[in-house]
């Protein structure tokens, strides 16, 4: 088990110490059950009453939360960021894989990094190239000459298929496939004629991606992922889609080909994005969202219905059905105004 003292925690989080700085935590604990060993934050100041109760050996907050304190402080600039680091630190996750297993089928050419570890089961294809610390799971697929880069990790049974490439740091969670055929086909007279997908997927660096997620390779020209990504489970993203450095996009979200979403953008959860279009930098989609057109200004947009008891939702859909005897009304009604304005 990990422990950190308070000094270590404020070398980590760049905070300042208040108490003890011999202090020993191994865990982190939200307030309400953090006790003895443990370090705990607050990131919203709504829940500062809860401070003085609080039995966590090391509470990291604000300065101005400071004096509610009983126990061990460190005062950072940002609790919620402190904790994301200190979570790191302590973190006990298992690796994907420890070492070469002896299950593991892998082409005599596959050039290693350092200190490569491979799971049970795992297929590594002529030509790939593993960066120094690369980790690949239980079961993974990794296609001919794909690049995956140094210190990434691949949980159990992702599929990479060829000539992908993944950057240095990236995390894929388990059962992702990354480079699969996008969905490219012509019509002739009825019949699919399957267009092959000759391009590819360019994932970048320290870039997170979900279990389950889909990122199909291009048509003719790349996939692109920036750095610094991180996308949700179970995602659909189309051939050709780029989308730009920073940008978060949550669970069940599908983007449609060929489209470009900007960077530092933030898209909740089962959003629906057509192809062909344009998202500006710095976006802020909400849920349920459906993108119909190009988006060239930076700000919140919204258009998934709230829930509703299902007696008030079947007023809303007798409304919206009724929208167009509605405004055929309004505006014999301002035809009407219009004329006795006249007379």
């Amino acid at each position: 088990m990990s422990t950190l003292t308070l000094a270590e925690l404020a070398t980590i989080t760049g905070g300042e110490v208040y108490g003890d700085s011999t202090a020993v935590v191994s865990s982190v604990s939200p307030m309400e059950r953090a006790g003895k060993g443990d370090v705990s934050f607050l990131s919203n100041s709504k829940y500062s009453q809860y401070l003085t109760d609080c039995k966590a050996t090391v509470i990291m907050v604000k300065e101005s939360e400071r004096h509610l304190c009983k126990s061990n402080v460190l005062v950072v600039p940002d609790p919620y960021v402190a904790f994301a680091r200190v979570a790191q630190a302590l973190d006990n996750t298992p690796q994907p894989a420890v070492e070469i297993a002896a299950t593991a089928v892998i082409a005599d050419d596959v050039v290693f990094g350092d200190n490569v570890s491979v799971g049970a089961n795992a297929i590594i294809e002529s030509g790939v190239v593993l960066g120094d610390g690369a980790v690949i799971g239980a079961g993974c697929f990794i296609g001919k000459n794909a690049k995956i880069g140094q210190k990434t990790k691949l949980w159990a049974n992702v599929s990479i298929y060829h000539n992908v490439v993944i950057g240095e740091h990236c995390l894929v969670q388990a059962n992702t496939v990354i480079g699969s055929d996008g969905f490219g086909y012509a019509n002739e007279k009825g019949e699919w004629v399957k267009i092959p997908q000759l391009g590819s997927v360019r994932i970048g660096n320290r870039v997170e991606i979900g279990a389950g997620t889909t990122i199909d390779r291009g048509a003719l020209d790349d996939t692109i992922i920036e750095d610094n990504v991180i996308l949700d489970n179970q995602l659909q993203i189309a051939h050709n889609v780029h989308i730009g450095y920073g940008t978060a996009i949550a669970g069940g979200t599908i983007i449609a080909g060929s489209t470009c979403v900007g960077k530092y953008c933030i898209i909740g959860g089962a959003v629906v994005i057509n192809g062909h279009i344009t998202i500006a930098d710095g976006v802020t989609i909400t849920g349920m969202g459906m993108v119909m057109r190009s988006i060239t200004e930076k700000g919140i947009y919204s258009s998934g219905i709230p829930l509703q008891t299902n007696k008030e939702w079947r007023k809303t859909a007798t409304r919206v059905h009724r929208i167009d005897e509605m405004n055929k009304r309004l505006r014999a009604l301002e035809k009407q105004v219009e004329q006795k304005r006249d007379v």
